[in-house]
C-alpha cells in the first residue's frame, strides 16, 4: 500500500474520504448525470453507466451553466450527490453549485489529477488545506 499527497487550490466544503471515480473527461451535472438513478448517463461520457453516489469524482474541466447550482443541491438533499468533486479546472458556476449543495470541491492541482489518481484509490479531500491524500493498495 502507498500513500501520497496532491496539493491544489484551497477548496470549499468539509473534509471527506471515499473511493475515487476517475475519467479524463469534462463534467456537467446537468448533461452527464441521471440524478434519479445516480449514474453517468451521457452516452459519450467515459463513465457512462457508472454509479457516482458516494464517490469522489475526479474529472478534467467543469462545463455547463447555472442549472448546476440547483442540481447539486437537489442531489445532495436526496443523498444522491457525489462525495466530492476534484477537477483540474472548475468554473464559478461549479463552485457556486458545490457551495449551495455542500459538496466539497477542489481544483487547480500541481498535477493532472485525472492521470495521477486512479479509480478505486481511497482519497481524503481536505479543501480547507488544499490537499488530497491518496491511498493506493
Amino acid at each position: 500500500m502507498s500513500e501520497f499527497t496532491i496539493k491544489g487550490h484551497r477548496g470549499i466544503g468539509p473534509t471527506v474520504a471515499g473511493p475515487a471515480l476517475v475519467a479524463q473527461d469534462n463534467f456537467s451535472a446537468r448533461y452527464d448525470l441521471d440524478r434519479i438513478k445516480g449514474i453517468f448517463s451521457r452516452p459519450t461520457h467515459k463513465l457512462v453507466g457508472q454509479n457516482y453516489v458516494g464517490c469522489v469524482l475526479v474529472l478534467n474541466v467543469a462545463k455547463g451553466g447555472v442549472a448546476t447550482s440547483w442540481m447539486l443541491r437537489e442531489m445532495a438533499s436526496r443523498g444522491m450527490a457525489p462525495l466530492a468533486l476534484l477537477l483540474n479546472s472548475a468554473n464559478p458556476i461549479m463552485a457556486q453549485g458545490a457551495a449551495f449543495g455542500d459538496v466539497p470541491l477542489m481544483d487547480r492541482f500541481e498535477t493532472d489529477i485525472t492521470t495521477t489518481i486512479r479509480t478505486g484509490d481511497w482519497v481524503r479531500v481536505v479543501p480547507e488545506q488544499g490537499i488530497v491524500v491518496v491511498r493506493r493498495d
